[in-house]
């Protein structure tokens, strides 16, 4: 067994102050900057990650994904636009000790890390499985959308799938409920 962690979209536009927050983003971004501080040091109690990796929202010009009218379920307001500092990693995320960082969503609506890849066009799926990778955690932002997402495409590429409650946040409790929910039911194990 091989284990990665997959820390999904802790920027600053999902969290407090950012254009499109979600509740406790920062405390999320803090909290997985433990893990990953403890990570890095080496300590024995750490999780045993071979790696850890990120996924950043990345959006040029994403059509109708954004929205000045917004429908907050295939519409958004202007989040994560590349070159804005609403685009990057949430300052309590450190440290960023990212083998590789996934972008999305460049040109159009992408919520799962599955559909990032590096800036040298390489998968999530495709660089975990060059590292024989057979496992994964998946945390960060937001439980309900990119989180769930991540963790049931995680699971559909054959990957054992835990999704970490501890170090994620969501949207709205009926809506985080569900969400555990369908990732239980396709096998993803909910820490």
């Amino acid at each position: 067994m091989k284990r990665a962690l997959i820390v999904v979209d802790v920027q600053n536009d999902f969290c407090e102050g950012g254009s499109l927050p979600v509740p406790g983003g920062a405390q999320v971004a803090h909290d997985i900057a433990e893990v990953l501080h403890h990570w890095v040091i080496q300590d024995p109690k750490a999780p045993d990650y071979a790696h850890v990796v990120a996924t950043k929202d990345h959006h040029v010009d994403p059509g109708a994904h954004w929205s000045r009218d917004p429908d907050y379920a295939e519409s958004w307001p202007v989040h994560c636009k590349v070159g804005t500092d609403g685009e990057a990693f949430h300052p309590n995320l450190d440290p960023q000790p990212f083998d590789a960082i996934f972008l999305k969503g460049e040109r159009e609506a992408a919520y799962s890390g599955f559909e990032g890849r590096t800036t040298d066009g390489i998968s999530l799926a495709e660089w975990l499985r060059a590292r024989g990778v057979t496992d994964v955690d998946v945390c960060g932002l937001a439980t309900d959308y990119c989180v769930r997402l991540t963790a049931l495409d995680a699971a559909r590429e054959g990957f054992v799938t835990r999704a970490l409650s501890r170090l994620c946040a969501g949207i709205a409790p009926d809506t985080v409920e569900a969400a555990w929910a369908e990732m239980r039911a396709a096998g993803v194990t909910v820490a």
